[in-house]
C-alpha cells in the first residue's frame, strides 16, 4: 500500500509538504501579476509619412506597395492601415496568439523591404519603421506646468529629449510613446507672392536648405603623408549645421548673373516651432506634454507601474523650477484593486472553509488535518503556474478560490474513515490510519480522477475563450491533484501523529444543538427521498422541470464575453466632418470638457486634438478626451457608476450639432479590442469611391438603429 510508507515514515511525508510549501512561495515572488492572462494576439506596425501628400495619394502611392508586399506573412491574422490627411501612414499587422513579437517584427521587416524600391523618395528619405506593438495602454505620464510659466512646446519636448528615452529603457515598458511631432524644429514661412514674383518655388528653397545646412569634414593638417620635419598635425574644424534661425535667414537660395542674391530673409521668415502642430495635449484645459506608456507582452503590470513611477521620481529631482509630472490614468489602479479584492476573498474562503469542517468534525485535530491540506496544495500549484508560464491574475486566482472546497474533501474523507475506525474497533492511532488508508486509496484516487475529467476538457475550448479560461482550468487541475497527493502521503502521517482515540460529537453547548438541527433536517431529507422512490414519476418530473428551467434560463439570459467593470475611466471620441481644422476640433473639445470636469464624480480629464484613439491615428477632425473619476470610495452615491457617468455624458452631448461625440467605457480586457463593445469594419471589395463605402456605412447604422 503506497500510503503505508508515510504512515510508518511522517516526516518523509513533513518534508515533501514542507519542500512544497517554499516552492510555491518562491514562485510567489516571481509569479507576473496581471489583471487577466496574456490572451491579447501580438501586433507589428509598419510607420512612415510622405510630407504634403494628402491620405488618398499616401494609399496609393505607398499603402499598396508595403501591403502588397506584407500580405500573407507567415502566422498573420489580418492587418489593417490607416493613411492620414497629414501625410502619416501606419499598417498594423496582427499575428496569431503565441507567436514570437520579435520574429513577427523580423519577417514583417523583410516583407518591407522588398517594397522599398517602389516607394517615393521623399518617404525614403523619412524611413519606414518597423517594430513590434503593445497593444496595452498601462499608463499616461503628463508633464505640466502648474504656474503657466511653460508652454505645451517646451513641455513636450523636455520629455521627448529627458523623459521618454529613460521610459522606454524600463523592463516591462514596450513603448513611450508621444502623440504627433513635437520636436524642435526650424520652421521657414514663406511668402507665396514674394516667391512667385522672384521666379522661384519652394523645391529651391529646400534644395538651398539642405546643400547649406550640412556638416562638412575639413580634414587635417600635417598628417602624413608630409615632410619628415613635420612638428605639428591639427583636425580642422568647419562650421556645421546651422542652429539659429538667424542663421537660416542667411542661406542663399539664388545667386543672380548681376551679382545680387536672394537669401531665405528676402522670401520669407525663420522661426524655431514644432515639426507639427497637428496634435493639442492638455489636462484640465492646461498645456501638458503627454506620453503613453505601453505595456511589453507577459511584463508584470504592477512592477512596470512601480518601476515608471521610481523613475519619474528621479527624473523629477532635476526637472526646472515650475514644471511637476503627474501620472492620471493608471490602469494599474484598477488591477490592485481586483487582485487585493481576489486575495481578500481567497482568505475568507479560506476561514469559511475551516469554520465548516470544524463545526462537523468538532474536534481541533480532525480539524488540523485537512486544513494542512489548503496550504500545501494552493501554494503549491504556484509552483506549477510558474513554471507554466502562467501569471497571478483574476482567472487563475478564481480557480484557487474555487479549490479551496475542494482540497479538503478528500482529507476530510481520510480523517473521517479512521477517527470511526479508532472509536468502533478499538485500534491504535497507527493501525487505524493503515486499515482506513486501505479502504479509501482506491476512492480518493477515483475522485480525483473524476474532477479531472470536469476541469481538464475546459483548456482545450478553442479560440479566445479558451485562452482565457485554460490558466483556470491548469490551476484548479493541479490544486486537485496535489490535494490527492496530500490525501495519500500527509493527511494519514497527520492522522497518525494527532489523532486520539475517543473524540466525537460534542454532547452540549451550541455544537450539540447544531447536531440535533443536522438529524433532524437528515431525517427529513431521508423521508424526501423515501418518497420519492416509492413515486419515482415524481422525481422524473421534478428533474425534468430543473433540465427545462436549466436550459431557457441558458436560452434567455443575455450573454458576454466578460463583464464590464468600473475600472475608474472612460474615454470620449470626438469625430468632426471631414475636412474640419484642427482649430474648429479643439472648439468642439473644449465644449466637451467643460460639460464633464463638473460633473459629480470626476477627478481629472485629459483631453486630446487632433488624435482618434479609435482608429490610432492623427487626423485634424478628430480628438479624444479621458475621463479619470474618483476613487470608486468616493463614488458610493447613486449615479456615479461608470455607466451612469457615460449615460450622461451621451445625453448631455447627443445634441451637439458641431461634431460625433462617442463617450464608451473601456474594454475589460485592456489591448483587447479599444471601445469595450461590439467592433465591425465595413470593407469595399468592389473598388468604389470612399463616398460610396460612407454611404453604405451610413445606410447600415440607419437600418440598425
Amino acid at each position: 500500500m503506497f500510503s503505508a510508507f508515510f504512515i510508518d515514515r511522517p516526516k518523509f511525508a513533513l518534508v515533501i509538504a514542507i519542500v512544497t510549501v517554499i516552492a510555491g512561495l518562491v514562485a510567489l515572488q516571481a509569479l507576473p501579476i496581471a489583471q487577466f492572462p496574456d490572451m491579447v494576439p501580438p501586433q507589428v506596425q509598419v510607420t512612415t509619412s510622405y510630407p504634403g501628400a494628402n491620405a488618398k495619394v499616401v494609399e496609393g502611392t505607398v499603402a499598396q506597395q508595403i501591403e502588397s508586399q506584407v500580405n500573407g506573412v507567415d502566422g498573420m491574422i489580418y492587418m489593417s492601415s490607416v493613411s492620414g490627411n497629414d501625410g502619416s501612414y501606419t499598417l498594423t499587422v496582427t499575428f496569431d496568439v503565441g507567436t514570437d513579437p520579435d520574429i513577427n517584427t523580423v519577417l514583417v521587416q523583410n516583407r518591407v523591404a522588398q517594397a522599398n524600391a517602389q516607394l517615393p523618395d521623399e518617404v525614403k528619405r523619412q524611413g519606414v519603421k518597423t517594430e513590434k506593438r503593445s497593444t496595452t495602454l498601462l499608463q499616461v505620464v503628463t508633464l505640466e506646468s502648474p504656474d503657466g510659466t511653460y508652454d505645451s512646446l517646451f513641455l513636450n519636448n523636455y520629455m521627448l529629449i529627458n523623459v521618454r528615452d529613460a521610459l522606454n529603457r524600463l523592463p516591462g515598458v514596450g513603448a513611450a510613446n508621444m502623440v504627433g511631432k513635437p520636436d524642435y524644429s526650424m520652421r521657414i514661412w514663406i511668402d507665396p507672392d514674394r516667391l512667385t514674383s522672384l521666379g522661384l518655388t519652394a523645391n529651391d528653397v529646400i534644395d538651398a536648405v539642405r546643400q547649406q545646412n550640412i556638416q562638412a569634414s575639413a580634414g587635417q593638417i600635417g598628417a602624413p603623408p608630409g615632410l619628415p620635419t613635420q612638428q605639428r598635425q591639427y583636425n580642422l574644424e568647419a562650421r556645421g549645421r546651422l542652429v539659429k534661425a538667424s542663421e537660416f535667414e542667411e542661406i542663399i537660395v539664388r545667386a543672380n548673373p548681376d551679382g545680387s542674391i536672394i537669401r531665405v530673409r528676402d522670401i520669407g521668415r525663420t522661426e524655431l516651432g514644432a515639426e507639427s502642430y497637428g496634435f493639442i495635449p492638455e489636462v484640465n484645459g492646461k498645456p501638458t506634454g503627454m506620453i503613453m506608456n505601453y505595456q511589453s507582452p507577459g511584463a508584470n503590470a504592477l512592477d512596470t507601474a512601480d518601476a515608471v513611477v521610481a523613475e519619474m521620481d528621479r527624473l523629477s529631482q532635476r526637472f526646472p523650477e515650475g514644471i511637476e509630472y503627474n501620472i492620471h490614468y493608471d490602469t494599474t489602479i484598477f488591477v490592485r484593486a481586483s487582485i487585493q479584492e481576489v486575495f481578500e476573498t481567497l482568505l475568507i474562503a479560506i476561514a469559511l472553509v475551516i469554520l465548516v469542517v470544524y463545526i462537523f468534525l468538532q474536534d481541533w485535530r480532525t480539524t488540523l488535518i485537512p486544513s494542512a491540506a489548503i496550504p500545501v496544495s494552493l501554494i503549491g500549484t504556484l509552483a506549477v503556474m510558474l513554471a507554466l508560464g502562467f501569471t497571478l491574475n483574476t482567472i487563475s486566482l478564481f480557480g484557487l478560490i474555487l479549490a479551496i472546497g475542494i482540497v479538503v474533501d478528500d482529507a476530510i474523507v481520510v480523517v473521517e474513515n479512521v477517527q470511526r475506525i479508532m472509536n468502533d474497533e478499538g485500534l491504535d492511532p497507527r493501525e487505524a490510519t493503515r486499515k482506513a488508508m486501505r479502504e479509501v486509496s482506491g476512492p480518493v484516487i477515483a475522485t480525483t480522477l473524476v474532477l479531472l475529467a470536469v476541469f481538464v476538457p475546459t483548456a482545450f475550448i478553442p479560440g479566445i475563450t479558451g485562452l482565457l479560461y485554460v490558466q483556470f482550468a491548469v490551476t484548479i487541475s493541479v490544486a486537485v491533484v496535489l490535494s490527492s497527493v496530500n490525501a495519500l502521503t500527509l493527511s494519514p502521517a497527520l492522522c497518525r501523529l494527532l489523532l486520539k482515540p475517543g473524540a466525537g460529537l460534542a454532547k452540549r453547548g451550541p455544537l450539540h444543538w447544531f447536531n440535533l438541527g443536522f438529524e433532524r433536517t437528515r431525517g427529513g431529507y431521508n423521508a424526501i427521498v423515501r418518497l420519492l422512490l416509492r413515486a419515482a414519476i415524481i422525481g422524473v418530473a421534478l428533474l425534468g422541470a430543473v433540465f427545462a428551467g436549466t436550459f431557457g434560463l441558458f436560452s434567455t439570459l443575455p450573454t458576454s464575453f466578460i463583464p464590464f467593470e468600473d475600472q475608474g475611466y472612460f474615454m470620449v471620441e470626438i469625430q468632426l466632418p471631414a475636412g474640419a481644422a484642427l482649430a474648429r476640433t479643439d472648439t468642439v473639445v473644449r465644449e466637451v470638457l467643460d460639460d464633464v470636469e463638473d460633473m459629480p464624480g470626476v477627478r481629472v480629464v485629459l483631453t486630446g486634438t487632433g488624435y482618434s484613439l479609435i482608429s490610432s491615428a492623427n487626423a485634424a477632425n478628430s480628438g479624444f478626451v479621458i475621463v479619470v473619476l474618483d476613487p470608486w470610495e468616493a463614488r458610493t452615491a447613486p449615479g456615479l457608476h461608470v455607466d451612469d457617468l457615460v449615460s450622461q455624458v451621451r445625453a448631455k452631448l447627443a445634441s451637439l450639432p458641431q461634431a460625433l461625440v462617442m463617450p464608451y467605457n473601456v474594454p475589460p480586457i485592456p489591448g483587447l479590442g479599444v471601445t469595450g463593445g461590439l467592433e465591425m469594419e465595413l470593407q469595399d471589395l468592389g473598388g468604389r469611391t470612399p463616398q460610396d463605402l460612407a454611404a453604405a456605412l451610413n445606410s447600415f447604422l440607419f437600418n440598425a438603429n
